[in-house]
């Protein structure tokens, strides 16, 4: 069973706005560091933006810096990444992850242990 589930990508033109989920299941996500990652084909998996556990406190990367942001319902259990301004760049398969801080930067998939399968984000222009 997958502890994370993805949902809420599709396609939008540039300039509008997507919200992704990822349901947690069998763990209290705000115990872990929490990750939304990309990959665009023929590239490399890239952080998008990270929570930290405890205290909330985010981090983006800059291509995404004032137009994403990486919400979590503690209640609900739930991460949210909320999308605005899309581009066409942001093209990509989005994931959800979670895990530990330990030797790799938070911003490193190697950080990360458990991870949901992927939703599709296409943006077109």
């Amino acid at each position: 069973q997958v502890p994370l589930v993805e949902s809420g990508g599709g396609s939008v033109q540039a300039g509008g706005s997507l919200r992704l989920s990822c349901a947690v299941s069998g763990y209290t996500s705000s115990s872990y560091c929490m990750g939304w990652f990309r990959q665009a084909p023929g590239k490399e998996r890239g952080v998008v933006a990270v929570i930290y556990p405890g205290a909330d406190t985010t981090d983006y990367a800059d291509s995404v810096k004032c137009r994403f942001t990486i919400p979590r319902d503690n209640g609900k259990n739930t991460l949210y990444l909320q999308m605005n301004n899309l581009k066409p760049e942001d093209t990509a398969v989005y994931y959800c992850a979670a895990g530990r801080p330990g030797p790799y930067p938070v911003s490193a998939p190697a950080t990360y242990a458990a991870w949901g399968r992927g939703t599709q984000v296409t943006v077109s222009s």
